[in-house]
C-alpha cells in the first residue's frame, strides 16, 4: 500500500509543483518522476528489511539475501534510468520485465502469510493478491505509459 501512496503523493505534488513554477501541466514528466522516487521508496525497503524480503523467495533458492540486495541495487539504477532522457525507455522496458519477474515472489510471499517488516509469517496472507495484482498491473502500465510511450515527448 504505502508504494501506492509514495507513487500517487509524488504525482499529485509534481503536477502542482510544475503547473506553479512552469505553469504548464507536465504530466509525462511528472509521471516518470513519480516512479522514480517509488522506486527509491522500494528500494528502501530491501536495504531496511533484507531478512523479511528474503522470506519472499522459496527456500530452494540460493543466495536469497544476496538477490533481495541486488534487487533493491536494481530499482535504484531503474530510479535513475527513468530520470536520464537517454536511458528513459530502455530503463522503463527493463523495468516492465522486472515486475513481471518478480510477481511470483509477491505471490509466494502472500500464500506464505511474510511480513516484511518483522521477518515472521503473520502477514495479511492470500487476500493481500486482491490488492497486489492489480497494484502490480497498474505499475507496469505506468511504466509503459510515461516513461515508453511518452519517452520523445519529455526530453
Amino acid at each position: 500500500m504505502e508504494p501506492l501512496i509514495v507513487l500517487i503523493v509524488a504525482f499529485a505534488t509534481g503536477l502542482l509543483i510544475t503547473r506553479i513554477v512552469k505553469k504548464v501541466w507536465l504530466v509525462s514528466f511528472t509521471g516518470t518522476m513519480a516512479m522514480s522516487i517509488m522506486l527509491l521508496f522500494t528500494a528502501m525497503g530491501h536495504f531496511l528489511y533484507p531478512a523479511g524480503m528474503a522470506l519472499m523467495l522459496p527456500d530452494f533458492i540460493p543466495r536469497r539475501l544476496e538477490i533481495i540486495y541486488l534487487t533493491g541495487g536494481i530499482e535504484i539504477l531503474a530510479a535513475t534510468g527513468l530520470l536520464i532522457p537517454r536511458y528513459r525507455k530502455l530503463a522503463a522496458i527493463l523495468l516492465i520485465i522486472f515486475f513481471v519477474l518478480v510477481l511470483p515472489a509477491n505471490i509466494y510471499a502472500a500464500i506464505h502469510h511474510v511480513n516484511l517488516k518483522t521477518a515472521t509469517y503473520d502477514g495479511s496472507g492470500v487476500n493481500y493478491l486482491w490488492f497486489r495484482v492489480p497494484l502490480q498491473l497498474l505499475f507496469i502500465t505506468w511504466a509503459y505509459y510515461f516513461s515508453v510511450r511518452t519517452s520523445k515527448k519529455i526530453k
